[in-house]
């Protein structure tokens, strides 16, 4: 079986996205596949055609010179260059089976070519590119924009073989745009459960460069989107001050919202409590892990949230940590309250500090939350799990192609 993967960007760039498709790719190496990588002219960290990456070969889609574009031009053009790159390669490898990975701006090329060539393809959407650029502030929902995307997104999801999706809440999103149910498959995100172990003690020399000896640390580690909540954090962080003296707040990365939460903390009047270690090698990010008592996850409550399931949790309960998180629908497919982490009322600063309060307040509970986490991610949450459903899809398609 030969499958070509159409991805956005892959490592070397660090990702919820990257970090998902390797574990894709391991896991179907494993099950002995031939896979196949191309990525799309966003992916702009080589200027080489094919680049090899930890034993990884890419072949790149390099962006084209050009001058300013105008709006909605620049999409189109790269789409048009993708599928250019993405024929070649395909006509090159011969895939039983196109794999085209979100945003639907490289669906689009796949589904083109994969009909020019006779090769089915399908396509996984990890979240929507629309909800996505309301996100980054790109567009507004209900904008003409917004709903063009939209159509464009449903297109895609009608012209597909078979439809991937991350999680329960997008599956029912495209159900609601007219998609059989038994088009849709979902492959949910998942960890290398070998890769993770039980939280390790902290490194008192790194928290005390932190200035963080003798704290209770609650930690988040990852990018600084505003959809993450951070600003709730911060919000909330006078509250549990005023119980707790010793607790600080440890912020490990980067991202859009770094200066507004520098300023924010400012504001607050808790700037020294609160940690900013800006991003940190890939492989040192075991060592902050293990300086937090609790993460936090306080999403707010907006479409992409509620669809989609984030990866970062996973990792937490892969490792035994305890957790808090906003109640969005993405993070009840994962956690179970009182059971695997602790939820609470999305965007309620004082629900926030409270799940907080009580979850340090219970700490003769904490080995049974953090096993029953575990447990939870080897039993439900693995590659080999997740990946096993795409053989009866892939293999009808294959054998319909043949036939």
């Amino acid at each position: 079986m030969r499958i070509l993967h159409v991805l956005d960007h892959s490592v070397p760039l660090h990702s919820g996205y990257t970090f998902r498709t390797l574990a894709i790719l391991r896991e179907q190496r494993r099950l002995g596949w031939q896979t196949f990588h191309v990525t799309s002219p966003k992916h702009t960290a080589t200027r080489d055609s094919e680049e090899t990456v930890d034993g990884w070969h890419f072949y790149r889609t390099l962006v084209p010179s050009g001058g300013r574009k105008l709006p909605g031009l620049g999409e189109f053009e790269l789409m048009r260059q993708f599928e250019r790159r993405l024929r070649a390669v395909a006509q090159l490898v011969e895939p039983h089976v196109i794999h085209a990975h979100s945003p639907v701006l490289n669906a689009i090329p796949a589904l083109r070519v994969g009909k020019e060539l006779g090769i089915p393809v399908v396509y996984e959407v990890r979240a929507f590119w629309e909800d996505a650029a309301v996100d980054h502030g790109t567009t507004s929902e209900g904008s003409l924009r917004y709903r063009l995307t939209r159509q464009m997104e449903t297109h895609a999801l009608r012209r597909a073989a078979h439809v991937f999706t991350i999680c329960e809440g997008l599956r029912g999103d495209i159900a609601a745009r007219g998609i059989p149910a038994e088009k849709v498959t979902v492959i949910p995100n998942a960890v290398d459960i070998e890769k993770f172990e039980p939280g390790g003690a902290p490194d008192e020399a790194l928290k005390a460069q932190l200035g963080l000896s003798g704290c209770t640390v609650v930690g988040f580690i990852g990018s600084f989107y505003a959809y993450e909540g951070l600003d709730l954090l911060l919000a909330a962080l006078p509250t549990l001050l005023a119980r707790s003296p010793d607790l600080r707040v440890l912020l490990v990365g980067g991202g859009p919202q770094h200066e507004a939460l520098k300023a924010q903390a400012g504001a607050l009047g808790v700037a020294d409590k609160v940690v900013f270690t800006g991003r940190v090698p890939h492989d040192q990010v075991q060592r902050y892990y293990d300086l937090v008592d609790v993460l936090a996850y306080p999403r707010h409550s907006m479409r992409l949230t509620e669809l989609v399931t984030p990866l970062k949790p996973l990792e937490a309960m892969a490792q035994g940590r305890l957790l808090v998180a906003s109640d969005v629908g993405g993070h009840r497919e994962l956690i179970r309250h009182g059971e695997t982490g602790w939820l609470f009322d999305a965007d309620d600063t004082g629900a926030l500090a409270q799940a907080i309060v009580d979850l340090l307040a219970q700490r003769d509970r904490w080995p049974t939350l953090r096993a029953a986490g575990r447990a939870f991610v080897e039993r439900e949450r693995n590659w080999a799990r997740s990946v096993a459903r795409y053989r009866p899809v892939y293999e009808a398609l294959a054998v319909g192609a043949e036939a």
